[in-house]
């Protein structure tokens, strides 16, 4: 096969592809978003229909994906590591279940918070649910890792869980890819309890978890992508994980690596692997994107005996990503460092696109609440969060997908009025209409402000679940429809924007109010893609 230039996502994705997959699950999330992008594009999946609609949110994807692994059929489900936390809940179970068609979880970490409310390692979910993790290097090993990833599941008849981080997710390499394999066949799982978690059948697939966790064992030892390279100096033994190993190898550019070392991209940990390094090494460093889950275990493996190092102790940052500089100063090293300076280059905050509605929106609704003083609005996970920066300064939470609505209910219940949610309407598909059911069912004193773009701007403009239907959604919530209000957010109409909001506000119950005006990038894109079609 031919050596291709890949994003690491885009390797995942070709991968997926080149592996036979029938379907990909998602929803759009950096750094996880172009890997179904991808799919999506690429011709011989189009060819081969594989499946590739944006899933209203993480856990609708994952469920979905393990119903295409109960058909018999190898489904890839992606995520960014928040996303995890939506899809907790079959994730774990699914670990329980098993699976029958190759199922694997791509989710994207985010050290260094590029684009996320946390940077939270999934390696501890993996370990939590006890099934195989996979931790790529460089592009190539995450094209050949999710290649064989569909194998390694259907072999365990359990989810395979592929860790990407940021970094590798976003930069380029050039890639080998193998042989294209066919789509399985639909065919149903042989034990027809499997996936019935009743209580009588979830114990009997529990033990059956437990059992599996020696040959889990066993495989992480074997694998081809865990591996102990001896070294002169003995003083200090390496350990490595995933893309950790490309820093350390770019610290000792053109000279041999002193110390021994072992490299680890397969879990559970490899112990036999760690303990020949730990016998032949005086003390340990723990090199790993994240957080200190190697270098926690190590130090409950081999008790208080000699040193592990890493980021528990200060040797290495317990916070955002890992770097070059940071490695090599951990090995004190000197090298012809990245030039790194952040005193050189002005800072330029993200703000809105010009012209963007949601600042139309916000401008009308801060004059509308501007006498009530500070601290009403809450806000939600996507462009309009921005309003918390200058000049704006006007919302007062974003925690979680759909919490606007919730902690707007919660405060309402507290006494605060008034008491507003600001969110997107994606971001009301995914996770915001549980929210509003609550407050229609308890007839809660609230405005919900969905501001609706027709799209998921934030991460590219994707489809959004909820397009020419969030009326519909409300009243089938049992909001009432005089006080489901539609506006379209120009300077023109700012003063019947603020007249509208005032009236809601006032309103006593749960009011919904819908700012409406296609994303500006979205309808850019859409216009020329709709000119190059006319010039063909």
């Amino acid at each position: 096969m031919k050596r291709e230039l890949f994003l690491g996502n885009e390797a995942v994705a070709q991968a997926a592809i080149d592996a036979g997959i029938s379907g990909v699950y998602a929803y759009p999330g950096t750094p996880s978003t172009e890997i179904t992008e991808y799919i999506q594009q690429n011709s011989l999946a189009v060819e081969r229909k594989v499946h590739s609609k944006w899933s209203a949110n993480e856990k609708t994807a994952y469920e979905t994906a393990l119903g295409m692994s109960y058909a018999g059929k190898r489904a890839l489900v992606c995520m960014k590591q928040v996303g995890l936390n939506v899809a907790a809940d079959v994730f774990m179970n699914s670990a329980i279940t098993g699976i029958h068609g190759g199922l694997v979880l791509a989710v994207a970490d985010d050290p260094g918070m590029h684009s996320s409310q946390n940077e939270q390692d999934s390696r501890y979910y993996g370990q939590f649910a006890m099934i195989p993790v996979l931790e790529p290097s460089n592009q190539q090993e995450a094209y050949n890792m999710t290649y064989e990833a569909f194998q390694l599941s259907e072999q365990t008849q359990l989810p395979v869980m592929l860790r990407l981080t940021t970094r590798l997710s976003h930069s380029r390499s050039g890639v080998w890819r193998r042989e294209v394999l066919q789509p399985k066949t639909l065919r149903l799982p042989k034990n027809s309890k499997q996936f019935l978690l009743l209580p009588i059948f979830a114990r009997k697939n529990y033990a059956r978890l437990l059992e599996k966790q020696v040959p889990l064992n066993l495989l992480a030892e074997q694998s081809k992508y865990n591996f102990f390279r001896d070294g002169q100096d003995h003083s200090l033994g390496i350990v490595c994980c995933g893309l950790a190993w490309n820093y350390v190898q770019e610290v000792y550019a053109g000279s041999a690596i002193p110390f021994p070392i072992v490299k680890i991209s397969q879990y559970p940990l490899p112990e036999k692997l760690m303990g020949k390094l730990y016998e032949s090494s005086d003390e340990l460093l723990v090199i790993e994107e994240g957080y200190p889950l190697v270098e926690s275990q190590l130090r409950d493996f081999f008790g208080k005996g000699k040193p592990v190092h890493g980021k528990l102790d200060g040797w290495l940052n317990r916070y955002g990503e890992l770097t070059t500089d940071q490695v090599g100063r951990a090995l004190k090293v000197e090298y012809d460092a990245v030039f790194e300076s952040p005193d050189c280059v002005v800072p330029r905050p993200p703000s809105f696109c010009m012209g963007c509605g949601h600042v139309d929106a916000f401008v009308a609704l801060q004059e509308a609440v501007a006498e009530f003083g500070e601290g009403h609005v809450f806000s939600d996970i996507g462009c309009y969060a921005l309003a918390a920066l200058p000049p704006f300064e006007s919302i007062y939470s974003c925690v979680d997908m759909g919490a606007s609505i919730t902690m707007a209910k919660g405060a309402a219940d507290a006494g605060l009025f008034p008491a507003i949610a600001v969110l997107g309407d994606s971001t009301f598909a995914h996770s915001g209409m549980t929210g509003l059911l609550d407050a229609v069912n308890e007839h809660t004193n609230m405005l919900i402000v969905i501001s609706d773009n027709k799209s998921v701007s934030m991460t590219g403009g994707q489809d959004s679940a909820a397009t020419d239907i969030l009326e519909t959604i409300c009243v089938g919530l049992g909001v009432d429809t005089r006080h489901i209000r539609i506006v379209v957010p120009l300077k023109k109409n700012y003063a019947e924007m603020v007249r509208i909001f005032k009236e809601e506000i006032a309103f006593v119950g749960v009011s919904v109010v819908i700012p409406r005006r296609e994303c500006l990038q979205r309808a850019a894109r859409r216009l020329r893609q709709y000119r190059i079609r006319r010039t063909k």
